[in-house]
């Protein structure tokens, strides 16, 4: 069986190439649902039943494990799916979780009570969907307390970078970071809330300055899926790699190719 990574459009690469990296012995499915993208100007509803449809096309591939590498539908419908239930012998697993691991330094599992840690102003890039859940603000209070979290919603980032646009995306992240900044002069640390934004990094630390933490999300979730996976090797077996899209495959194939920098064959879902 094949591990599957779901995301709204073509963001959710950056964590499949990371992942591909850290597990060459896994087999990956990405499910990208790119007929519509982006899910962070959605309803939750709609957020909610799109999500549900990818993972569990997902799952009737044969994907027993599933990571949300959306983190507006990790936002949004991740803990509705989980709370509902899922059918014996398969998960799904979300990128908050590891990011706010990361931010607070603590281990996998670790239930005590929430504790100070040394960051106390954050600034969380993400889009509009997830901005408006709060989730980010929620899961980290079950783990940190004394965080100031100021959120900026990114309006239009991750349409520009899907279209290819990466002219007007970095304006955008500049746009975005002088908002926040206006609203928190001096953070400490800064979260890139999308799995698009890492393809802006750099664009994304020149314009909050070498005094900021930033944490983007590739790498880290990476090494937690590993961490997983070790712990559950029952989850991965024998699967076929391949790229799904429920848009057009050709399209989505080139712009997946510019994003990664390496050919990448799209099939329809």
């Amino acid at each position: 069986m094949a591990v599957g990574v779901f995301d709204s459009g073509l963001g959710g690469l950056t964590v499949l190439a990371a992942a591909q990296a850290r597990l060459p012995e896994v087999d990956f499915v990405y499910y990208g649902d790119t007929a519509h993208a982006p899910y962070g100007v959605r309803e939750p509803a709609d957020i909610e039943q799109l999500t549900r449809a990818g993972v569990s096309a997902l799952w009737d591939s044969g994907c027993d494990l599933v990571v949300l590498a959306c983190n507006t539908a990790s936002a949004v419908a991740l803990r509705k799916i989980q709370e509902a239930g899922v059918p014996q012998g398969k998960r799904v697993l979300g990128v908050f979780v590891p990011m706010i691991e990361a931010l607070t330094e603590r281990n996998w599992g670790d239930n005590s009570p929430p504790r100070e840690v040394d960051v106390k102003h954050v600034a969380l890039f993400a889009t509009p969907a997830t901005v408006s859940s709060r989730a980010f603000q929620r899961e980290l209070a079950f783990r940190a307390i004394g965080v100031d979290v100021e959120a900026q919603a990114c309006g239009g980032l991750v349409d520009a970078m899907e279209e290819g646009d990466m002219i007007l995306a970095e304006a955008l992240v500049r746009s975005h970071v002088d908002a926040l900044k206006r609203k928190m002069p001096n953070p400490q640390a800064a979260i890139l809330g999308c799995t698009h934004y890492p393809l802006l990094e750099d664009v994304f630390r020149d314009a909050l300055g070498p005094e900021v933490k930033v944490l983007s999300q590739p790498q880290i979730v990476a090494a937690s899926l590993a961490d997983y996976l070790e712990r559950h090797p029952d989850l991965v077996g024998a699967g076929a790699p391949s790229y799904l899209t429920t848009g057009d495959p050709r399209r989505v194939s080139d712009r997946a190719t510019q994003f990664l920098r390496r050919h990448i064959a799209f099939e329809a879902a």
